[in-house]
């Protein structure tokens, strides 16, 4: 089947968020669609049952946020969201679906891009909530997600024994506020723990990402774990 999309609005009329949903299973594509549809601010533009053809479904529905389902039969989810990330410009924002709190795929995803994960049971505010937030530029990572994500980190037979060149750029302040993002505090936590205000934390993190490169807090985690700034519990 040739993906789909549904006429765009005019600009006056154009939603806050816009939404493609990428699944194999028609169900989960029309309920999804039909929840979302229903929330003031979010219009579902477009829907597809593989990631083939996705850069062209992206070009022609023009979504804030994908929903794309991880496990598809022709291609990946995976393979989708980077080709997704690939594209010129500032792409739209990947909320991978899966059926599997421990997916195999979830670490891969996240590197190729994905700014957040969901499972498809979730209940129906979680999804709602997980488009805003997503939308509005911050990651969605849940604790179990945050777990595989180090859990995966850790069974690397090398790594760096302590922070690499690459946050040299990083003050102090900085690389406690990263360090605190890569174990799983929010912002409201990191200012109780750093006796800042909540906005300060902000500051901190936007600064980061820009200094590094990142798209969102998802990229600082594994780089985070990666560049050796934090070292997983084993």
């Amino acid at each position: 089947m040739v993906p789909h999309s549904t006429p765009g609005p005019s600009a006056d009329e154009r939603p806050e968020i816009r939404v493609a949903i990428v699944d194999d299973q028609s169900m989960i594509r029309a309920g999804f669609a039909a929840l979302l549809d229903a929330q003031q601010g979010i219009a579902v533009v477009g829907t597809a049952e593989d990631g083939l053809g996705i850069t062209d479904l992206m070009r022609r529905t023009q979504p804030d946020v994908v929903l794309m389902d991880i496990r598809m039969p022709k291609v990946s989810g995976l393979d989708a969201t980077r080709a997704i990330g690939a594209m010129p410009g500032t792409p739209p924002r990947v909320i991978i679906l899966t059926t599997f709190d421990a997916d195999e795929y979830i670490f891969s995803a996240m590197r190729a891009g994905a700014s957040g994960f969901l499972l498809k049971d979730s209940p129906p505010d979680e999804l709602i909530h997980a488009v805003r937030v997503v939308a509005a530029g911050e990651a969605l990572l849940s604790p179990s997600v945050t777990r595989s994500l180090i859990a995966d980190y850790a069974a690397r037979p090398h790594r760096p024994s302590g922070p690499g060149p690459e946050l040299s750029d990083l003050t102090e302040r900085e690389l406690e506020v990263m360090g605190a993002v890569a174990r799983g505090y929010s912002n409201a936590e990191i200012a109780n723990e750093l006796f800042v205000s909540e906005q300060t934390v902000k500051t901190h993190v936007s600064r980061i990402l820009s200094k590094l490169g990142l798209r969102d807090r998802t990229q600082m985690v594994i780089t985070a774990y990666e560049s050796g700034l934090v070292r997983p519990e084993r």
